[in-house]
């Protein structure tokens, strides 16, 4: 009778007594063996424990199947998004390249010609250059000279700017149609290639050894188990915003500039720059991390091949800084540029800022105003630069780059004058540069058969994970602003402490941050009565499918 009982009516002491059971006749199976077996011996102090849970984040994410889920992992930290210090494409402060460098982990070489990859396409490059350049000649002659262009300008930019970058994306594009028309039945890349215009490149990562901000350090001091470490370097969110020219992308990746191995070589130098960003002259922002090579996961040519970059921010840079600190711009578009493409390109691939390449990327980047032309190539090469791994990282990315180049002397009487071959043939061995398939695996962080969220059969999953990535990477406000803290709460309540008699009613009256609110910290959806499903059910808010991180 007693185990007729525990057998209908007490299911869960059932199961507790069958697993208890289990479990001891396992314990005498495993009770000896031949060699003795010790738990680890972990370090329990503050640190070492703090780095096992950082660790165990960055294992959740490289097992998370999808690439929209590991983005949406990426900002589970934080509801109103990170305070990111943001890199734009077009802005850049003066003696800023020493920071881009840290921040991207780039060695810089200047080049007066193309590496030696491109030498293999020497010959034909020369007999395209012949074919094509009485039409580079004239497209040249009617956008500078032939063509009026109403251009509306904006507020938020100089006029002269403005006219700049829409004359050269007119001979961008000119030039761009008749090196690829010419090169279609010479070589099969081009005809697969896809080509965007004013795309939507973002990319999104952690750098670390640089200084901690002066409110962190005064914060850590409030408490005694973090006095001692309240100049510990932490990680700092970074954020690229660029939007090129015009965009050449494939099927297929690039070939390396330098074999892999090479990344560990120690004679790439990196300048280190711990000081705080706004020392340079860059800014911090809160957002979401984003990472969009100018598509949406899915596409099928995922990889880029050649960007084109305007320069008209140096018509808007203060004359005393100098032609050396214009080259340093220069250089240090291409290199946020390049290296904000490519890290984009590798999220799709499943690898994150905490999981790195296990192969390198390669892309080409061309800025110019339709006159002078700089040209670099990018090796990306490591992704994984926070405090954890930032300085037991051996490997470097690599930027070789050239100085400016005329393409041509003058344009007179609407006629070119003085084409400069050599850079014409620069640019058709960019084209010519042919993609190859690799022979490794290029997505180990991927599942096998879920890789985007439309390869997920829920459809109430995959809808719900579709819309929430797509408000995440849209950047919109929340519902409901964070709490603003006003000049004279800082001066009077946070500094100086002179008005404690007032009611306490602002979040950081209580020691409370509303900026670590995790993403998921909200309530979900309210179902109504009339649309749960029947029989009537008690389940009041939707299913969320946030990632366990």
């Amino acid at each position: 009778m007693r185990l007729l009982r525990i057998n209908g009516t007490f299911p869960k002491l059932r199961k507790l007594i069958c697993r208890r059971y289990a479990q001891a006749i396992q314990a005498e199976e495993n009770e000896y063996t031949e060699t003795p077996v010790y738990p680890p011996i972990l370090d329990m102090s503050l640190q070492a424990r703090k780095l096992r849970e950082r660790e165990t984040i960055h294992k959740k994410i490289e097992n998370i199947n999808t690439v929209e889920e590991k983005q949406i992992a990426l900002n589970m930290p934080r509801y109103y998004g990170w305070q990111c210090v943001i890199l734009h494409d077009d802005k850049v402060p003066y003696n800023a390249l020493p920071l881009v460098q840290h921040y991207t982990r780039t060695s810089f070489k200047n080049i007066d010609k193309l590496p030696d990859i491109y030498t293999q396409s020497s010959s034909v490059a020369d007999s395209v250059v012949q074919e094509i350049k009485p039409y580079i000649e004239e497209c040249i002659a009617i956008e500078n000279e032939g063509v009026e262009h109403n251009i509306v300008t904006s507020v938020h930019k100089p006029e002269q700017q403005q006219i700049e970058n829409a004359k050269t994306r007119n001979i961008v594009k000119q030039i761009n149609r008749i090196i690829s028309n010419n090169l279609t039945d010479k070589v099969s890349h081009i005809l697969s290639s896809q080509v965007d215009y004013d795309p939507r490149h973002e990319a999104f990562w952690f750098i670390g050894g640089v200084d901690v901000p002066n409110n962190v350090v005064n914060w850590r001091k409030k408490f005694k188990w973090l006095k001692d470490r309240a100049h510990e370097p932490l990680d700092r969110p970074v954020q690229y915003l660029g939007s090129p020219l015009l965009t050449i992308r494939n099927q297929l990746p690039l070939k390396p500039v330098i074999p892999y191995s090479e990344a560990e070589n120690p004679e790439f130098k990196v300048p280190v720059y711990s000081c705080v960003p706004e020392t340079v002259g860059y800014y911090s922002n809160y957002r979401h991390g984003t990472n969009i090579p100018g598509f949406w996961p899915g596409d099928f040519d995922e990889f880029g091949m050649l960007s084109y970059h305007g320069r008209g921010h140096l018509l808007d840079r203060s004359e005393s800084y100098g032609a050396e600190d214009n080259l340093e711009a220069l250089h240090c578009q291409a290199i946020k540029a390049s290296f904000g493409w490519l890290l984009a390109q590798a999220n799709y691939k499943g690898f994150t800022t905490y999981n790195d390449l296990t192969y390198p990327l390669v892309t080409q980047t061309v800025i110019t105003n339709g006159h002078l032309m700089s040209f670099y190539v990018y090796q990306l090469n490591t992704i994984t630069m926070h405090s954890d791994k930032v300085d037991n990282n051996p490997k470097y990315n690599i930027c070789f780059g050239t100085k400016p180049l005329a393409l041509y002397d003058s344009i007179e009487n609407g006629k070119v004058k003085g084409l400069n071959e050599d850079v014409l043939k620069m640019l058709v061995q960019f084209y010519l540069n042919a993609p190859e398939e690799r022979d490794h695996e290029m997505a180990p962080f991927l599942g096998k058969e879920e890789q985007i969220i439309a390869d997920i059969e829920d459809d109430n999953r995959r809808c719900w994970l579709e819309s929430t990535y797509k408000h995440i990477v849209s950047n919109r406000p929340k519902h409901l602003l964070p709490p603003e803290l006003y000049l004279w709460e800082k001066i009077y309540k946070i500094k100086f402490n002179t008005r404690f008699f007032e009611a306490k009613r602002k979040p950081f009256e209580f020691d409370i941050n509303p900026f670590n609110r995790r993403l998921d910290d909200h309530l979900p959806p309210y179902i109504p009565k009339v649309l749960r499903p029947y029989p009537r059910s008690k389940k009041k808010f939707e299913t969320t499918y946030y990632p366990k991180v």
